[in-house]
């Protein structure tokens, strides 16, 4: 059996009861514990996220699946799936690995074919503890691999921590290498057949890793990754694993916009486009697969520049591919023709960071954005039959009870079909953090006070917003977020069937949130699960 040059390893989602006992130490009155109770319902004294209702209620009625139906992350990672994409397009022979959590035993096979390496991916990672464990597993499962971490956590890491943090931060992980480059693909490849020839990678550009104790930087030299050159051939990914009903993809690399919350802008660099060939040819890999349903564009601004949207929406049309497609959509960056040919091209629904319904944060968050042009935007897409999702953050620097107000009566008026509030992070390396003074703040992550709120302050009206709104259904952030939609979908199942659980899953989660007490509370979760088992009787179930 030959050597495998690299192992790539998507996401590892913690066992959610795990993540739950872990966020229980801080205490159930923490920010972070009551953010996360927004993503549970407590069933007999057992956290169930809305993934593991939905298998709970559809098993009590088809009791022959072995499986559950459904699988938190099934779609195919798409961090992992271009990695691997890449690395073969450089001669380099690579494995997969979807799910850690769930693909231990394939695994333990790659790393038996002598894999002479491991790439971990962190997108969504904050912690540590992710990474962590993938190490451990590696160590103990096959000594002489070599690891290597990159991205958002190594990026976040390198901006925030000063020189001896950084230190203890990645040596705490455990790898042979970070890659601190914002893209990264070309360094990976680099280091890879560098290893492959026998080298020790302190040839090769973006590094740091530890020799004798010290911690080693090699030159940094930006990479400029052609978005026309790194298209992923979905055909030669399916020669591997099965890719399901439902694929992302990628037709951009960073964002065309500076919102003083978010830093990607600023990690990622200045925006790069693919061309419309090439968008259309990965599409067509897509289409040669034979049994995809759904597409999800995971471009921050997908409808930016707006005459490059059109025409993406033009060339589908032309090329009818026959999927169902969503995205991130700019309602600021829209008008009538592109909303109908995104709804003649197949688009389903839309993600709209809509973030407040105040025209104040807007303007502190550097929005670029009016209300007025978010609600007409709203208007259009629903008259085209697109499923709309707004997300929102409340307790920005500025904000104050009347600014929720006006947040509150944007979201009853304009009765988005799903909708999220959070509560505001106060992330190190934001654009904001430039104000502090400014706007007094201080704390950090999910602990802060700024001149007008406090963060408990702010998820209180959280609370309070959870129950009181009633226009549009609350969608949770764990396990179940918008882009769950076309996965539900791919299962043979239509958007209706999805409000219809999420509407009766928000009866059970809102007396968590009310603190029902306990025998009435038991009472009502049978009621409502009875109803809930009445109503997947008439779903037409699609095992796959």
């Amino acid at each position: 059996m030959s050597q495998l040059d690299c192992v790539i390893i998507g996401y590892n989602e913690i066992p959610f009861q795990r993540y739950v006992e872990l966020l229980g130490h801080y205490s159930e009155d923490s920010e972070a514990y009551r953010d996360l109770k927004f993503s549970f319902v407590d069933f007999e004294g057992e956290p169930l996220n809305y993934v593991d209702l939905l298998n709970r209620v559809i098993h009590q009625d088809h009791q022959g699946a072995a499986q559950p139906m459904f699988r938190s992350g099934e779609i195919p990672n798409l961090a992992s799936m271009y990695l691997s994409n890449f690395l073969r397009k450089q001669g380099l022979t690579t494995g997969c690995i979807n799910l850690f959590q769930e693909e231990k035993d394939k695994f333990k096979s790659l790393l038996q074919q002598d894999a002479l390496c491991v790439a971990i991916t962190t997108t969504f990672y904050v912690l540590n503890f992710p990474a962590n464990e993938i190490v451990q597993f590696v160590r103990e499962n096959q000594s002489k691999a070599k690891i290597v971490v990159g991205g958002p956590l190594i990026a976040n890491h390198r901006r925030n921590l000063k020189e001896n943090e950084l230190r203890d931060a990645l040596a705490d992980i455990g790898a042979d290498f970070y890659v601190v480059d914002a893209q990264g693909e070309l360094t990976l490849a680099a280091l890879v057949a560098n290893l492959k020839d026998g080298g020790d990678g302190s040839d090769v550009p973006n590094l740091i890793f530890f020799r004798d104790g010290q911690m080693v930087h090699t030159p940094v030299i930006p990479e400029s990754n052609s978005m026309d050159e790194v298209d992923i051939d979905w055909r030669s990914m399916a020669q591997e694993q099965p890719l399901g009903q439902t694929l992302q993809m990628r037709t951009a690399r960073s964002c065309a916009f500076k919102c003083s919350f978010c830093n990607y802008p600023t990690r990622a660099g200045k925006l790069s486009l693919a061309g419309i060939h090439t968008v259309e040819r990965e599409l067509e890999s897509i289409r040669a697969l034979g049994n995809v349903r759904n597409v999800v564009f995971i471009d921050d601004t997908f409808n930016v520049p707006l005459p490059r949207f059109k025409e993406l929406c033009r060339m589908m049309m032309d090329k009818n591919f026959g999927f169902n497609w969503f995205s991130y959509f700019r309602c600021s960056n829209s008008d009538d023709e592109a909303i109908r040919l995104m709804a003649e091209s197949g688009c389903k629904g839309v993600f709209l960071g809509i973030e407040s319904g105040s025209p104040t944060i807007l303007k502190n968050m550097n929005k670029a954005a009016t209300v007025e042009r978010y609600a007409e935007g709203i208007k259009m897409l629903r008259e085209y039959g697109i499923s709309t999702f707004g997300s929102f953050i409340l307790g920005f620097p500025g904000e104050t009870q009347a600014t929720i107000e006006e947040t509150v009566t944007f979201i009853q008026e304009n009765k988005p079909d799903f909708y999220r509030v959070q509560m505001w992070y106060c992330e190190p390396g934001t654009p904001i953090m430039m104000e502090r003074e400014k706007y007094q703040i201080s704390g950090e992550g999910f602990v802060w006070k700024h001149a007008t709120m406090t963060s408990l302050e702010a998820m209180d009206h959280i609370d309070r917003i959870f129950l009181q709104i009633t226009e549009s259904l609350w969608l949770p952030q764990w396990s179940f977020d918008f882009w769950f939609i076309p996965y539900f979908i791919g299962k043979g199942l239509s958007i209706e069937n999805f409000k219809e659980f999420v509407s009766r899953s928000y009866k059970l989660l809102a007396m968590d949130i009310a603190y029902v007490p306990a025998v009435e509370k038991q009472e009502l979760q049978r009621k409502y699960l009875g109803e809930m088992n009445e109503m997947v009787k008439s779903w037409p179930l699609v095992h796959t």
